[in-house]
């Protein structure tokens, strides 16, 4: 959980950052910074005694990588190009192909993530609470990507490949917090 944190704020910090000043960077999170964090929730934390519940570690993850890649970006500043002359200018991706791939093994992964979660916490049989998850997992990735795309396509007049990745990433991010919650 701490090395994807520490993977949220490697996509923020993407173009802005030496590579090994990164690393060190990362090292101290992952060491300090997110053991502190963990320890609110795991272990009877201070949250864990006022009944926080958070499912599969969506908070302590999500929530603590997006706010150290939040506190870097503002440290950082802008992405050397990307604002000329008062307007955006998009940074295009190195390899669409790629990406695509990368959020398709992203998105296979979050099945055993969210489903092996439940069955982390009691519901080995019931395949059913299970089965409602791989569902809500399947749905949010796939809603966030459709509105992603007609976001873009209102925005911009185009579908946009980037942004639908980015909608599909966005629906399983928010889906983890509790995915057997929505039901049928």
């Amino acid at each position: 959980f701490a090395a994807t944190a520490a993977t949220i704020v490697s996509g923020a910090v993407a173009e802005r950052i030496k590579l090994g000043s990164f690393m060190i960077f990362a090292t101290i999170l992952v060491t300090f910074a997110y053991p502190i964090t963990g320890s609110w929730q795991w272990g009877g934390g201070w949250l864990s005694a006022r009944g926080f519940y958070d499912f599969a570690g969506s908070s302590l993850v999500h929530g603590f990588g997006g706010f150290a890649a939040l506190a870097c970006a503002i440290i950082l500043g802008p992405r050397a190009g990307k604002y000329v002359d008062g307007k955006i200018k998009p940074i295009l991706g190195h390899s669409m192909p790629l990406a695509t791939i990368g959020v398709f093994l992203l998105f296979l992964g979050w099945f055993g993530f969210n489903g092996g979660s439940v069955l982390k916490l009691g519901d080995i049989a019931n395949a059913n609470a299970v089965a409602m998850v791989f569902l809500n997992t399947n749905t949010a990735a796939a809603g966030g990507a459709v509105a992603a795309l007609i976001v873009s396509r209102i925005m911009f007049g185009r579908a946009d490949l980037t942004m639908l990745l980015n909608g599909a990433l966005a629906g399983l991010v928010a889906i983890t917090a509790e995915p057997s919650t929505p039901t049928a």
